[in-house]
């Protein structure tokens, strides 16, 4: 499982450095020191923190030109997979993304809970709600 360091985790989680040097300082956020003597916070407790305080949408710091604009960085939070098929349930600030993917395709991408990943939303239909229900 990966570590990150705090400023890692403040653009996973949408914050800045300090909050979340506060939240490890704090001991809210789970942290220890690596062996350079960083504070970092190990993935699956830095993806159960995200979900239990979802914040701002982390930054996409990816080069890649594409032509999906909807994209969601976040954290792994949960892998749900049988003989073909995965479910992979993602933070992404605020948003809650679920994908469904071969389980050659989870495997391959190395995704377990904790684990960076961007999730890229390409739709041809969106369904838009009103508050009061009009159509």
């Amino acid at each position: 499982m990966p570590d990150y360091r705090i400023r890692d985790v403040a653009d996973l989680l949408g914050v800045s450095d300090d909050t979340a040097r506060r939240w490890a300082d704090s001991g809210a956020l789970p942290s220890s020191k690596d062996a350079s003597g960083r504070t970092v916070v190990d993935g699956a407790a830095l993806a159960a923190f995200a979900v239990e305080n979802a914040a701002g949408a982390a930054t996409d710091t990816t080069t890649v030109a594409r032509s999906a604009r909807n994209r969601f960085a976040g954290l792994v939070t949960r892998v749900v997979a049988d003989g073909v098929m995965a479910q992979v349930e993602m933070q992404c600030g605020p948003h809650r993304v679920v994908s469904l993917m071969s389980s050659e395709a989870a495997t391959e991408l190395g995704l377990e809970p904790g684990s960076r990943a961007t999730a890229v939303v390409k739709a041809t239909t969106v369904i838009v709600e009103t508050p009061d229900g009009r159509s």
